[in-house]
């Protein structure tokens, strides 16, 4: 793309181009510094200048390629591949300029000229075999550039690196003679051109190179020795979460939902999450939402492993006790809702559907669909009581009125419409919904008197450990929760709102659900939300049509953690997920390289399926003792939370502070 004259020579408020060049910065905010020139070196500023050149043929490799398998990033099933010039550029792990230059002269005059230095040499050749050896390889140049129509260029390659530290600019010289021997060229280092070759290197002033610094070659080949990767950089929108550089540990900031939204790229903000156990996958949920909430956003989780135990205590003690509110499902303190209660008395047709799935899940078991007619039935008996409660006061909206107007009113309806018992069994009907009826076993789950508060509260936490197992109170409780949010994000226009479902999608993975899933993921995307599905289970995944109809189709962010235990049916998981070629790449190179000096965890991105990236979630100590799931670690924070009157928030900041310091007390 073309760059803007503002963008070039600048504007109020931000440095252009030429600017940064001359002070050797990529910030907005620029300070013009002194260049010294000096007959052993160059100074900008405090730093002082070396440079690599690449300005000749002999000191170039046999040959080239656009791109070159990186070792260090690939594995036997999979390609990382990068630019041929790569070691020059992000791989390069200093301050550097790498500088590219191709001259486009006229091509036919190059080739006329070639001609006669050609004819002169085979004049000389009596001379000196050095001149027949010249004339040979002109006319191969000439030779290749006739029968394959290339074009005749000059090119010219140079690495300018810098540095205020002497023994630092030694090192660095080091390591750009290391990297450009890695493209299997000859390292010159320049001691004389610096000044010239920066001075020509300002952007826009290609005029004052210096020709004898170039050489001949052909467009496609001096192509090669461009760099096309670049860092990663930070989103210009608002909202986003912070994540780091994967090479350079630099952070950034990212938005993986509005921006893409406005672009095109995704048509909702829905998130898919997959990562083996130990992957890393808590700490880069627990750092996202921690993130969400901290701008604003409304947050629930719905869990079952106390993933988000630490984070939520730690908002409940910030607010004193006004949010962080979790949520644990106990016999004493169960979760219990009103599936037919509404705050202004209107039903719409999503409202009736989801009381219909509901039922419906009540009902039938997972591999028992219904028929046809069993389905019709079940819409009529909802939409009738509905037309009741809404004409007869007396009749207080809830389970158990819903059960005898079945029973009693419906039954004789069925009676005059001379329904057979094949079509609705409704006996078997009312047989199986029994336990939820008064006096049953579960008669508290779906006649609660109280509606879940949680229109006030920003941070929620739905803790089901206790009853995952449960084939009953699992997949109603969390419809229960899914319900509540749904009411929640109605009445919350233009506020951002999260629902993140951990394993606790399993309970919802039913054909029966099917449905309901897409009617979630419809509605969260009309109030300006966003569903979060993670998991470890592969198997669940694959095996699971469900998953990929309802949740995989409907979610244009795709993040995915170390998947190096999965290998062996990674190639599942790629079909399903319908990965590129370079995505595969991509998420099989995570964790492969990562620097010994920092402790960190990758993670890619990949959003609508037309843009990837693999950036790093690295948390401070603090963040760290916050998010862990580590049993011990939970257990020595909460006792050292205890010591000090159950604050927290020092305890943390106390426990991080002793790890980092040995020396220090942890009392």
């Amino acid at each position: 793309t073309r760059l803007a004259a503002s963008e070039i020579t600048g504007q109020d408020g931000k440095a252009g181009i030429i600017e940064k060049y001359f002070s050797l910065s990529q910030t907005d905010t620029t300070c013009l510094k002194d260049i010294g020139l000096y007959p052993e070196e160059m100074r900008v500023g405090d730093d002082i200048l070396c440079l690599h050149t690449l300005s000749d043929v002999e000191d170039l490799p046999g040959k080239v390629g656009t791109d070159c398998r990186f070792e260090k990033l690939s594995t036997d099933r999979s390609d990382c591949r990068l630019s041929f010039a790569a070691p020059v550029g992000v791989l390069l792990s200093c301050n550097h300029v790498y500088n590219q230059f191709i001259f486009i002269d006229d091509h036919a005059e190059n080739l006329k000229n070639f001609e006669q230095t050609a004819r002169n040499m085979q004049s000389l050749s009596r001379y000196s075999r050095a001149n027949q050896v010249n004339k040979e390889w002109i006319d191969e140049y000439l030779n290749e550039a006739h029968s394959k129509g290339l074009i005749s260029v000059r090119c010219h390659c140079n690495v300018m690196a810098w540095s205020d530290d002497r023994d630092e600019l030694k090192r660095i010289r080091n390591d750009v003679g290391s990297q450009l021997a890695l493209m299997e060229c000859k390292p010159r280092h320049n001691t004389v051109d610096t000044p010239t070759l920066f001075w020509a290197g300002i952007p826009g002033n290609e005029a004052d190179f210096p020709a004898e610094e170039s050489f001949y070659t052909f467009l496609g080949q001096a192509l090669c020795l461009f760099v096309e990767e670049t860092n990663y950089k930070s989103s210009l929108s608002p909202f986003g979460i912070k994540m780091v550089d994967r090479v350079s540990g630099r952070p950034l900031h990212i938005d993986i939902s509005d921006l893409p939204m406005k672009k095109g790229i995704t048509t909702n903000r829905n998130k898919f999450i997959l990562g083996p156990s130990g992957s890393g996958k808590s700490f880069f949920t627990n750092h996202m939402v921690r993130q969400y909430y901290e701008q604003g956003a409304h947050v629930l989780l719905v869990d079952t492993g106390n993933s988000y135990l630490g984070l939520s205590q730690l908002i409940h003690n910030r607010t004193h006790g006004e949010d962080g509110i979790y949520f644990t499902y106990t016999n004493e303190n169960p979760i219990a809702f009103n599936p037919f209660y509404v705050e202004d008395g209107v039903f719409d047709i999503e409202k009736k559907e989801s009381i219909k799935t509901l039922i419906l899940t009540l009902w039938k078991r997972d591999d028992e669909a219904p028929k046809r007619s069993e389905e019709v039935a079940l819409s009529n008996a909802v939409s009738a009581y509905i037309d009741l409660i809404g004409k007869d006061s007396s009749v207080t909206p809830c389970f158990n009125t819903f059960y005898e107007f079945v029973r009693d009113d419906y039954r004789r309806q069925l009676e005059q419409k001379n329904v057979r018992e094949k079509d609705f069994d409704i006996d078997n009907f009312l047989n199986v919904l029994e336990p939820y009826y008064r006096g049953g076993e579960y008669d508290y789950l779906l006649n609660s008197d109280k509606e879940l508060d949680l229109l006030h509260k920003r941070f929620i936490v739905f803790e089901l450990d206790n009853i995952k197992d449960h084939k009953i109170l699992f997949p109603v409780t969390t419809i229960i929760i899914m319900e509540a949010f749904i009411n929640k994000m109605r009445k919350l226009k233009g506020i951002r709102k999260l629902i993140l479902i951990e394993e606790a999608w399993k309970a919802i993975a039913s054909a029966n659900m099917a449905d309901y899933i897409k009617y979630l993921y419809k509605t969260v995307r009309k109030y300006f939300g966003e569903a979060i599905v993670v998991t470890q289970e592969v198997e669940d995944i694959i095996s699971s049509p469900i998953v990929k109809e309802s949740i995989i189709n409907n979610s244009d962010c795709k993040i995915l953690l170390d998947q190096r235990k999965y290998l062996n049916k990674f190639d599942s998981i790629h079909n399903l997920l319908g990965l590129t070629d370079k995505e595969r790449s991509q998420i099989l190179s995570i964790n492969m390289a990562n620097h010994p000096g920092r402790k960190y965890k990758e993670v890619f991105f990949s959003l609508g399926g037309t843009q990837s990236a693999v950036y790093a979630t690295e948390v401070s100590l603090e963040e760290y003792y916050t998010y862990t799931t580590e049993e011990s670690e939970k257990m020595e924070l909460f006792a050292l939370a205890e010591k000090l009157d159950g604050n927290l928030e020092l305890a943390i900041k106390r426990l991080a502070e002793s790890k980092r310091n040995p020396q220090s007390s942890t009392t």
